[in-house]
């Protein structure tokens, strides 16, 4: 067997810091993966650890891709929650536990390296941006329906980004924002349209005895209600199921009707599970919703479409936000 030629050039990290795991690969200037790692993230106790851990994993990667830390020209980051882009923190990662920690200097001083960090959500739809469903539009918006809502954009190359913050929380959208009796709150786009959402009124339904295939399936155990088990559910013939699922997609449209009139992107990227195991009926639906709700000059200005990169297309996103940051 011929040994794996030692790559000599430059090198770009990509890195997603996702709540069950971590995963780091090492791209060449054609964002070829030269070699990869991961490691779970839970485990870390607090994010001092992690921080240690995410250099554990880094050099896991470049050992795999058999390059030697000297010749990394970037690291890219994709970390959950709120970040602060100015100063490359963490703002806040509620699935972690972490606040205010300073990725970009810690991996900076570890690998002696420029690091660039995002969002997870807008690293995702920078790789769609740079190499998937809305390549080279001048503005890109992606949405993501999983657990919650999470969304980003691109804009004439960049990722849209606030001076402190990062930005683009879809799900926060309002929906129905009436103050209720107790004080809370009204309903956002969340709350509504998020598979956790879907999957707990199928759970309802299913005890109800008003879906008998997916009680079959899954019983009523909310964990269990994957995307494909809500499809195969809608495929044996669970008409409640469907009427979920369809009325998640309906309002869903009514956010990206609302995204159309702020922003006018050229192509809006679904992705996500719900997208995946439903194309049809589940893009379908979002297209013909927003359709109905946008303003008439609008019409025809935009195309909606399905993600076409892997879940892990988000290390490729951070790297190439990383590339483009620092290169200009």
């Amino acid at each position: 067997m011929s040994k794996k030629k030692k790559t000599t050039g430059r090198v770009w990290i990509g890195f997603d810091l996702g709540g069950t795991k971590m995963l780091a690969k090492v791209f060449n200037d054609d964002f070829e993966t030269l070699g990869k790692a991961k490691q779970k993230t839970h485990g870390a106790k607090g994010a001092k650890s992690g921080l240690k851990r995410m250099v554990s994993v880094i050099e896991e990667a470049l050992k795999d891709a058999d390059v030697d830390a000297d010749q990394i020209a970037g690291i890219g980051v994709g970390c959950p929650g709120p970040i602060n882009p100015e100063i490359g923190e963490i703002v806040e990662a509620p699935n972690l536990g972490w606040r205010n920690v300073p990725v970009e200097a810690h991996l900076g001083d570890a690998f002696d390296a420029q690091v660039v960090i995002c969002n997870d959500v807008d690293a995702g739809v920078f790789a769609e941006y740079y190499e998937g469903a809305a390549r080279d539009a001048r503005c890109a918006v992606g949405i993501f329906p999983g657990t919650g809502i999470g969304g980003g954009a691109v804009m004439d190359g960049k990722l849209l980004q606030g001076s402190k913050l990062s930005c683009m929380e879809i799900g926060h959208i309002p929906l129905f924002p009436e103050t209720s009796g107790d004080g809370e709150d009204g309903t956002t786009l969340e709350m509504e349209c998020s598979r956790l959402k879907i999957a707990s009124e199928a759970a309802r339904a299913a005890y109800r005895g008003l879906a008998p295939n997916l009680l079959k399936t899954c019983g009523t155990d909310i964990s269990a209600i994957t995307s494909g088990k809500l499809a195969d559910a809608i495929e044996s013939g669970d008409v409640e199921i469907e009427n979920i699922v369809r009325r998640a997609a309906v309002l869903l449209g009514c956010g990206v009707a609302t995204v159309i009139h702020l922003m006018s992107p050229d192509v809006i990227v679904l992705g996500g599970g719900l997208v995946e195991a439903m194309p049809d009926l589940y893009l379908r639906t979002v297209k013909e919703s927003t359709a109905d709700r946008v303003l008439a000059p609008y019409k025809g200005t935009y195309k909606i479409v399905a993600a076409q990169l892997e879940d892990d297309a988000g290390v490729m996103g951070a790297a190439a936000w990383a590339k483009r940051k620092i290169e200009g």
